[in-house]
């Protein structure tokens, strides 16, 4: 037995030990290593979580246009802000010592240490919004401060400069060029690839600070387009700015709400801002929160309201809201999120509360009537067109179902027309004898029931200028202009143009006088704004321009005329102000004072000496009765205003100047002979 069981143990052994080395051996794992990042590597990844998307750098380039005191911000966006983001500003520019720092991270001008945190009031304060750009982009920077003859521009790459600032010409504040977004992270600009949807954040971003900010012009538009999508002017009204951005839809709906809290032990606020009543009706909320003026989302906010709405006015349960509130500096924590989009407040529950009573105060309140728009469609006297109850609709098949229509194709609208036309559907009445030159009253409000918010082009006077102007260009001369080379200015008037192998004189007066033109006419009802820092009484403008061209400035009758010609054309502007401002930007108050232009060519200031010369033009120039030779008029005067002028060089020579002086007409043989003689 025993050796049995000694020989069967020792068959068993070596089979044992050959199903052990097959097994794998289960070595101890060693821990991975820790190691440095290269700081470029750090640098980056920070920069994808600072700038997100396109809008992310637009929002902080326009904060750092806001804490620069700007008073008028252009964005110009192209792709999507994947091939161009453009912000130019008015502020007080960058010093010329600080731009060697700029784009370092962590470098700012907003505090200096951690306490000051607590009390901060500017919207950057990390430092890292200009460096972040600068790694997934190519930056390029133009400033100048106030006082100095040139400005500077200068380009950054992963927060160093590359290059040395170079002088250059540049107007007020500083303009930002982030160039080719999110180059060097292919997986993130590959799901940014839809440039229309990245662009409608980037404008929806721009209206919430245009509707908070009153006191900027706002402006965005693509690369390469005549008219901005959003365009503000400065104003004094908050519910104008809605009713610019948003539309007059939107404004009518709105009632006005503020509430405050002064008690420390609970909440110190103070909230004011619209909330829309029962009228307005929409697919989604709309929200716009300002918290010591930063753009911000609350989410325990926003769903406290929708709560009161949908309990209050269930079928207007997605409203449109904008609020303010104003706390101290220090119960606001500014630092909790990336991209500022989000901060945290001392007292949070009881604020939310406190508003959310106010809201569903104000709403049952205003839930006593509702306003419904009826529209009115003349009826036709031409008995073939009636319709009866019974035959204006057909029903559809049963069981058929509806297809849709092409816009063309469908009862009542002109093709040509997204918004639809009613005209060839009625007979035209015979004008009387009155009506044969209508007064402005009447072609205001002709221009308003064919005008397309969305599309200046809708005017039909506006398109036959553009129609004119397309129609008389010639193609070869544009090719010349716009392919050709600058060489320089040969005398006070032409400048030298080189195109392949042909040299030309060019004259730059009527060249600007034209470029000007154009640039009105398609940019109708579409202008940015220059705020001019005193007021100027009309009167006094059209006295000195009036003054100027007096061929006899001793005479007493001129006085009197010159006095009765500036009273006349005065009056006559100040009837057509509310025109002026609505189609050309040009401000006139009740007193008779301009105090604002419309800006013609971004970055371009005009010769503000000629200012007096363009008001007696408006008042002299411009047939008030008829609609297309009016804003005719007041484009060409807009254009001869902004165009360049002689001299246009230090020290003026050459023959070409006498043509463009003003020759004052002589009174006698006398003056004639001695104006021969010389």
């Amino acid at each position: 037995m025993e050796v049995e069981t000694h020989c069967r143990n020792c068959d068993a052994e070596p089979e044992v030990e050959a199903e052990a080395e097959s097994l794998p051996l289960a070595l101890p794992k060693e821990p991975p290593t820790i190691h440095r990042l290269d700081e470029c590597v750090v640098n980056r990844i920070a920069a994808g979580e600072v700038i997100q998307r396109p809008v992310s750098a637009v929002k902080e380039l326009v904060e750092n246009s806001l804490d620069a005191h700007s008073t008028s911000i252009n964005v110009v966006v192209k792709d999507g802000g994947l091939k161009l983001i453009q912000v130019s500003d008015d502020g007080h520019g960058i010093r010329h010592e600080d731009l060697a720092i700029l784009c370092e991270r962590h470098t700012t001008s907003k505090l200096s240490t951690f306490e000051d945190l607590q009390s901060i009031k500017s919207m950057g304060f990390r430092g890292e919004a200009l460096a972040s750009m600068t790694y997934v982009a190519h930056v390029t920077v133009t400033t100048i401060t106030k006082g100095q003859l040139h400005g500077y521009r200068v380009s950054y790459r992963d927060g160093v400069m590359e290059h040395e600032p170079k002088a250059c010409a540049a107007v007020k504040g500083t303009q930002i060029m982030v160039e080719n977004l999110f180059y060097n992270m292919t997986a993130r600009r590959k799901t940014l690839q839809n440039s229309s949807d990245d662009y409608s954040k980037i404008v929806d971003m721009l209206s919430r600070f245009a509707i908070h900010h009153i006191n900027v012009n706002f402006s965005c538009r693509k690369h390469g387009a005549a008219g901005a999508d959003l365009h503000t002017v400065a104003t004094s009204s908050r519910l104008d700015s809605v009713r610019s951005v948003y539309g007059v839809s939107v404004a009518r709906t709105l009632i006005k709400i503020e509430t405050s809290d002064n008690n420390p032990s609970s909440s110190v606020f103070k909230m004011d801002g619209f909330i829309s009543d029962s009228n307005y009706v929409a697919k989604k909320i709309m929200m716009v929160l300002f918290i010591n003026d930063r753009l911000v989302e609350c989410t325990a906010l926003k769903r406290a309201i929708e709560i009161v709405y949908a309990a209050t006015l269930p079928k207007a349960s997605k409203p449109f809201i904008y609020m303010s509130i104003v706390l101290p500096p220090e119960h606001v924590d500014v630092n909790v999120h990336p991209t500022k989009r989000e901060v945290s407040l001392l007292n949070q529950e009881v604020i939310i509360e406190k508003i959310q009573s106010v809201v569903e105060s104000k709403l049952r309140n205003s839930n006593e009537a509702r306003t419904f728009q009826e529209q009115i469609v003349e009826p036709s006297p031409s008995g073939n067109m009636g319709m009866s109850k019974d035959s204006s609709f057909s029903p559809s098949p049963s069981g058929s179902k509806s297809q849709k229509v092409p816009v063309h194709k469908m009862v009542r609208t002109d093709s040509l027309d997204p918004a639809g036309r009613l005209h060839a559907y009625l007979q035209a009445k015979p004008r009387g004898p009155l009506e044969k030159n209508p007064s402005l009253t009447a072609v205001r409000s002709s221009v308003r029931q064919r005008r397309n918010p969305k599309e200046t082009a809708d005017l039909t006077s506006i398109q036959e200028l553009i129609n004119e102007i397309d129609r008389n260009c010639h193609s070869g001369l544009l090719d010349v202009v716009r392919h050709c080379s600058y060489i320089g200015m040969a005398d006070d008037v032409f400048a030298l143009l080189q195109h392949d192998t042909h040299l030309y004189l060019a004259n730059v007066i009527n060249l600007s006088k034209e470029l000007m033109y154009q640039q009105v006419v398609r940019r109708f009802a579409h202008f940015n704004a220059i705020q001019l820092s005193d007021p100027a009484p009309l009167s006094e403008l059209i006295m000195l321009a009036l003054k100027e061209e007096d061929v006899d400035p001793k005479c007493n009758e001129n006085d009197d005329l010159i006095e009765k010609i500036t009273e006349m054309n005065t009056e006559l502007l100040k009837q057509k102000a509310e025109m002026l401002e609505e189609y050309f930007c040009i401000h006139i108050d009740i007193h008779g004072n301009l105090s604002r232009l419309p800006v013609i060519l971004d970055q371009y200031t005009p010769d503000m000496d000629r200012v007096p010369e363009f008001v007696l033009s408006l008042g002299n120039d411009v047939d008030w009765e008829d609609e297309k030779n009016c804003f005719q008029a007041i484009s060409a005067a807009l254009g001869n205003f902004y165009a360049m002028h002689p001299p246009m060089l230090p020290n003026p020579s050459g023959d070409g100047l006498q043509f463009y002086k003003k020759r004052k007409p002589l009174r006698n043989p006398e003056d004639q002979e001695n104006s021969n003689n010389i």
